[in-house]
């Protein structure tokens, strides 16, 4: 197969798919049931027509039926008044419409079959518009249902995706959580066992010496006071430090 042929293939594939997609089969049945809507008002429309031609050349018969007996009227008044030539007229002219009435005969049972068939197939087409139509709305029915719960279907199992990754990315902070506070606890006892040198701490020797001694020196105090407000003999540490230093 060639390029251009399997380009073509391709293309109409996906015109097909596409094609698929956009049709709406609720659409399709309706569209289907107003041509035959269409198809059954024609017929009606004919099987009027022809009863109107039918019913026209009832009354044209009727007609040329009163003319023939109104032309006999005169021709038995004619004779009676020895007037033979207008008898003789009349009965002319009688047979001529005579004739007109057969043809009009003719023409009354033609329209007149024709007029049944149409009727027969009205009646056989109604019927099946009416099968049609109820068959439709049991389709459309049905596939409105189906849409629905597809949708419903689609609509849950979105959730569910998107309660997975939540649920994912909450594992995630977890993870990162316990790893963070892991880092820090390492740290602090690498920093305690002297692994890590304090940062923060001074780097003069003398100074870091006077920090200490004055931390000291509060810390004997304050438990001085204690021993005095629980009257405690005390030896006060700083005088004896400082004699001590004086010797």
């Amino acid at each position: 197969m060639s390029i251009s042929r399997r380009i073509s293939t391709i293309f109409k594939a996906k015109a097909s798919k596409a094609l698929d997609r956009a049709e709406d089969p609720r659409e399709t049945l309706d569209y289907s049931y107003e041509r035959q809507l269409e198809l059954l008002q024609k017929v009606k429309r004919g099987l009027s027509d022809v009863a109107t031609s039918r019913k026209r050349v009832e009354l044209q018969a009727q007609a040329l039926r009163e003319s023939g007996e109104k032309l006999e009227s005169q021709a038995r008044q004619a004779l009676s008044q020895d007037r033979e030539d207008l008898a003789k007229e009349a009965v002319a002219r009688r047979a001529g419409i005579l004739t007109q009435l057969t043809e009009l005969k003719a023409q009354h049972d033609q329209l007149k079959a024709e007029e049944t068939k149409l009727a027969d197939a009205s009646r056989r087409l109604q019927a099946k518009v009416d099968a049609f139509r109820i068959r439709k709305e049991t389709i459309k029915a049905t596939y409105t249902a189906a849409e629905a719960s597809t949708r419903i279907n689609e609509a849950v199992t979105g959730i569910s995706e998107e309660m997975g990754d939540v649920g994912m990315a909450m594992q995630r902070a977890h993870d990162k959580t316990e790893q963070m506070r892991a880092r820090a606890g390492a740290l602090d006892e690498m920093i305690s066992s002297g692994a890590l040198e304090d940062l923060t701490a001074s780097a003069d020797p003398i100074q870091a010496q006077l920090d200490s001694y004055n931390k000291t020196t509060g810390v004997e105090l304050e438990l001085d006071r204690l021993k005095k407000e629980m009257g405690y003999e005390q030896t006060p540490a700083i005088e004896s430090k400082g004699a001590e230093g004086t010797n």
